[in-house]
């Protein structure tokens, strides 16, 4: 039995997430292969090889892979998918859009966003936005799998894995990608901090939002993030959206201030290692999930421990 994973990469450095889905490949059990298909790639593909876990990456190096559109990928994998019993992706928006297409060309169902793994044809995956867990076993020769990689942790290294060059498929030129806008910031990303600060609709405005929240994320070494509500309102751009239309986090600390706790926040959220709420309503549901809940003026309190923390 043999697995392949699909790396999510730069060109120049593997993504966390590609570490998770090793992690969730080695408990399914055999070899584990990982595909870089990308553009001047070389120093991505020694990353991956040093991988504690995988034993083989292949490296499909050419200019139209640079940008990695989904057809091109799908393409490729489909074609060398005989080799392999599983193929897997995380479950980010790459991989949502790539997997999709991969389980269609090869006639097989696909086995999304897993947060379990009890046998190497039985899975575990969240339904109902996280409210039940459905255990699902696959009697497809290939599975195609997308993991949540929030709930495996990254693998670490001390692989030494061997690299072999794959040749590159055609250019199908179904897509094209003309320009990429990337959000930068000095804080953490999203799905990968230790620590998260997110904030809600109880904060009132844009200006509360980051007047009362960034210097707690700067003391903590926080990355932010946000409800639906409070993007919907214009207090935090669409990239720091936690929920199950988000991205699902599972940091070490989440602290949750002014959120009030709906279900479709939770679904993105509730696997973190320890939950803080601060709210002024004691009946608010995100005290149902919370380690720690203070019911109190956000407004108070967060200045409070801010300057605690300093």
């Amino acid at each position: 039995m043999t697995i392949l994973i699909i790396a999510e990469h730069d060109n120049r450095s593997i993504h966390g997430m590609t570490r998770s889905a090793v992690t969730a490949a080695v408990r399914m059990g055999g070899d584990v292969h990982v595909l870089l298909a990308g553009a001047d790639c070389a120093a991505a593909a020694a990353q991956a090889a040093g991988i504690a876990g995988v034993s083989k990456v292949r490296v499909a190096d050419a200019a139209h892979y640079g940008t990695q559109t989904a057809e091109n990928i799908a393409a490729l994998v489909v074609q060398h998918a005989a080799q392999y019993s599983h193929i897997v992706a995380p479950g980010s928006s790459h991989g949502k859009n790539l997997m999709p297409r991969i389980a269609a060309l090869l006639d097989v169902a696909q086995i999304s966003d897993i947060v379990a793994v009890e046998s190497a044809d039985t899975f575990v995956r969240p339904v109902y936005a996280g409210n039940a867990l459905l255990t699902v076993r696959s009697g497809d020769p290939v599975k195609a799998i997308t993991v949540r990689c929030a709930a495996f942790e990254p693998a670490g290294p001390g692989g030494a894995a061997a690299i072999e060059a794959l040749a590159a498929g055609p250019d199908l030129g179904l897509a094209t990608v003309t320009r990429r806008e990337l959000t930068r910031s000095a804080r953490p990303e999203l799905v990968s901090a230790d620590i998260i600060v997110s904030g809600g609709r109880g904060l009132g405005s844009g200006e509360k939002y980051r007047e009362v929240l960034e210097p707690l994320a700067d003391a903590l070494g926080a990355a932010l993030g946000a409800s639906r509500a409070a993007v919907d309102a214009g207090f935090a751009p669409n990239d720091c959206q936690i929920g199950q239309t988000g991205k699902i986090v599972a940091p070490q600390l989440y602290i949750a201030i002014g959120i009030s706790g709906a279900i479709q926040h939770l679904a993105g959220m509730k696997d973190s290692k320890v939950i803080v709420a601060i709210n002024k309503d004691e009946e608010a549901p995100i005290f149902q999930v919370a380690d720690y809940g203070l019911a109190a003026d956000l407004f108070a309190a967060v200045p409070e421990l801010t300057a605690a923390l300093a």
